[in-house]
């Protein structure tokens, strides 16, 4: 037997309306401004399902609500058998007709991308997209209003980062071990290599600053004196090497 004719609990566009717009007020009243940062794949392998060549280009200011009141969640900062690790988590809730108006149509996403980046203003920290949770709240009046976007925070791994703010970029040069990144340009944007193919970078890399735990120079200046190459070659007969 059907339901009550008289009674419309999910079907109303008026009622999904209003509760939508409540929804978006709330965010805009108790929010907070972040940038979205959505991720742009160039060289992506289609066994493994990464991206070497992964950059971060655009940024969208929007609202978003903090739903962790007491705090990051995850497991925080401990000690692990590699070194300090910060572990913390954080969930945002964003309208669904924010995202649509303001990165969906622009990006043409459907929804948020696990891997996208959100900067949060408070502690000047990076968060990355680890899951969409669609349906924080179920179906209320028969339509959904918001997402909750479950974030870790970012681990940098030579990523490109060229979003034009300052706080974002500066991660990349400050931790970045890639060549590429300190390339000398041409006006067309090409890098500059030599005659041997290799790419022509600016002084500013240095690598034992970029990699404080890098000993390249070290073993290199090391190997010198330990090689000798007037020594006699045992597979030619009177050669040396």
């Amino acid at each position: 037997m059907a339901t009550n004719f008289f009674f419309n609990n999910f079907s109303s566009s008026q009622e999904q309306n209003l509760i939508e717009d409540l929804v978006i007020e709330s965010i805009k009243v108790y929010g907070i401004d972040v940038y979205y940062i959505p991720k742009r794949e160039n060289k992506k392998d289609k066994i493994y399902g990464e991206d070497s060549l992964v950059e971060y280009n655009t940024n969208y200011l929007i609202d978003m609500y903090i739903k962790n009141v007491d705090g990051f969640g995850g497991d925080g900062d401990f000690l692990s058998k590699f070194n300090i690790e910060i572990r913390d988590q954080i969930t945002f809730t964003l309208a669904r007709r924010t995202f649509d108006l303001e990165i969906g149509a622009i990006e043409a996403f459907k929804r948020p991308q696990e891997g996208d980046l959100i900067f949060f203003p408070l502690n000047k920290k990076l968060f990355q997209i680890k899951f969409v949770e669609h349906e924080p709240v179920f179906y209320q009046m028969g339509s959904l209003q918001m997402y909750d976007l479950k974030c870790e925070l970012f681990e940098y791994s030579d990523e490109v980062l060229n979003t034009g703010i300052a706080d974002i970029d500066n991660i990349m040069f400050k931790y970045s071990s890639s060549l590429n990144i300190f390339a000398v340009l041409t006006e067309d944007g090409f890098e500059l290599t030599d005659e041997n193919g290799y790419t022509v970078v600016n002084e500013g890399f240095d690598l034992e600053v970029q990699d404080i735990l890098s000993d390249n120079q070290d073993i290199e200046t090391e190997a010198d004196a330990i090689l000798d190459f007037t020594e006699a070659d045992p597979f030619s007969e009177g050669g040396n090497y």
